[in-house]
């Protein structure tokens, strides 16, 4: 325990700190340093020592044993980069749908899988990483049509012409 204990403190940190510097990056530094805090919580941290395994996040696994992920539930809740916090219920349909992610999230939520494919996939990382996962991951089917197309031109973009240009061009988005 205590092993796991470390290792996903480690994990953690370290997706952190990558995300940290890519919000830097896209000119929305101050709002990095505020990224993920949830996490090191106990709602959070306890089940993600738990479930830690490594090779994916702990959520999965939490959601493997129990059929739903407390921790995760907790999480996409109070962290607007996350996709599943822009729902709101429609006032003509009365149904909740997805609605627009405004850009400084969207921005961050762009530095958040970067992060996350970097974190998890390690030295098999590439620049078409966070695109591969983005368009073979339910999320791009929830979000708002808009904030899909935008996230995605992005990821493309990454994929297609590197970081450092990408960055260069979101920073520039207001």
């Amino acid at each position: 325990m205590k092993f796991k204990f470390f290792k996903h403190l480690f994990t953690i940190t370290h997706h952190r700190h990558l995300v940290i510097k890519h919000c830097f990056k896209l000119g929305i530094g101050f709002q990095g340093l505020f990224h993920d805090l949830s996490k090191y919580g106990l709602t959070e941290f306890v089940p993600g020592v738990k479930y830690y395994d490594g090779l994916k996040s702990p959520t999965e696994n939490e959601r493997d044993e129990l059929g739903y992920s407390k921790a995760w539930m907790h999480h996409k809740s109070r962290n607007k980069h996350h996709i599943e916090y822009w729902f709101d219920i429609n006032s003509e349909t009365k149904r909740y749908e997805p609605v627009e992610i405004p850009i400084k999230y969207l921005k961050e939520m762009f530095a958040d899988r970067i992060a996350a494919s970097k974190t998890y996939l390690k030295d098999k990382y590439t620049d078409k990483s966070p695109y591969d996962y983005f368009i073979t991951h339910i999320a791009i089917h929830m979000m708002n049509k808009k904030s899909s197309e935008t996230m995605l031109s992005w990821l493309e973009m990454l994929k297609d012409k590197g970081e450092k240009e990408t960055f260069k061009y979101i920073r520039n988005i207001k």
